[in-house]
């Protein structure tokens, strides 16, 4: 992508040197045209740079996104086949292996965990096109928010580090309810929660808090992770965008997530805010009015 820009640059050049060469040979045709000449001249350059300045925007815009597009393709690969991996790997033991009971229990319940995540990955995915190309309706009802969130925490409960501690501590007021779309809302939950468990290291807790103030709904996510610097912070919620660099990143993921949190939130009106914790990670805050 670099070679667009190269010629991009010398195009401006080229342009700002003619105009410059053609408003000298005018001046020396007509000195007593001098001032006309600068002015416009001046209006010349000014609409030329204006222009260019939001070209380069649009092609450096251009350029990472397609960066992102294809790092989004690499995610989703080793998205797939890391879980595809383990079903397949316990299922050859579980066939070539004699194993008792409980040991079959075990190895079922890891391929349900594994199977979850593939329909996370293919709901997120599908969500997100839905949503890019406005075909998504939202349709909305009341429901218990209480539920929808215990529920959420519950399944991503079974996370649980080497200490063989809970990393996800829950207090939500019951009885909450709100208007909405509920299976996209399940979604902004279950991201958000997923996020912050990915994000953080081993038997770190995850704070999740539902409760009403001022007659608003307050959903607050809170992780002592990696921490999100203040420059992400204006792109986090962009498509296929990630924290961090591509080449040192090591934690798992789409960049889609926290793009669907936005959009979902911005049709039910509602608002997301991101704040530093202490003494690490960060605080997601949505508030539904």
């Amino acid at each position: 992508m670099k070679k667009p820009f190269v010629i991009f640059y010398f195009l401006i050049i080229y342009a700002c040197a003619e105009l410059f060469w053609w408003a000298v040979l005018l001046v020396r045709a007509r000195p007593g045209k001098l001032a006309m000449i600068c002015g416009e001249l001046s209006v010349f350059l000014f609409i030329l740079l204006v222009g260019a300045y939001h070209l380069h925007k649009t092609i450096n815009k251009e350029r990472q996104l397609h960066l992102r597009q294809k790092n989004f393709l690499l995610s989703v690969t080793h998205e797939l086949k890391s879980p595809l991996a383990s079903i397949k790997l316990f299922l050859q033991t579980m066939q070539m292996r004699d194993l008792n009971k409980q040991q079959r229990i075990n190895f079922i319940e890891k391929c349900l965990q594994d199977i979850e995540r593939l329909d996370d990955l293919v709901e997120n995915m599908l969500l997100a096109t839905k949503i890019d190309s406005e075909t998504y309706t939202f349709p909305k009802e009341k429901f218990n928010l209480s539920l929808l969130v215990d529920g959420v925490v519950n399944r991503l409960q079974i996370n649980k580090c080497d200490c063989n501690e809970q990393i996800i501590n829950a207090e939500i007021e019951p009885q909450v309810e709100i208007t909405g779309d509920k299976f996209t809302l399940t979604s902004v939950v279950n991201n958000l929660i997923e996020n912050a468990v990915k994000y953080s290291a081993p038997c770190e807790v995850v704070n999740v808090k539902l409760f009403r103030k001022n007659n608003e709904v307050h959903l607050t996510v809170a992780d002592n992770g990696i921490g999100i610097a203040d420059s992400e912070k204006l792109h986090i919620f962009d498509k296929f965008y990630r924290v961090g660099n591509e080449d040192t990143r090591n934690t798992k993921g789409t960049g889609l997530g926290l793009f669907i949190v936005k959009q979902v939130l911005d049709k039910h009106e509602a608002s997301i805010n991101i704040r530093d914790n202490r003494p690490k990670g960060s605080v997601f805050e949505v508030v539904f009015g």
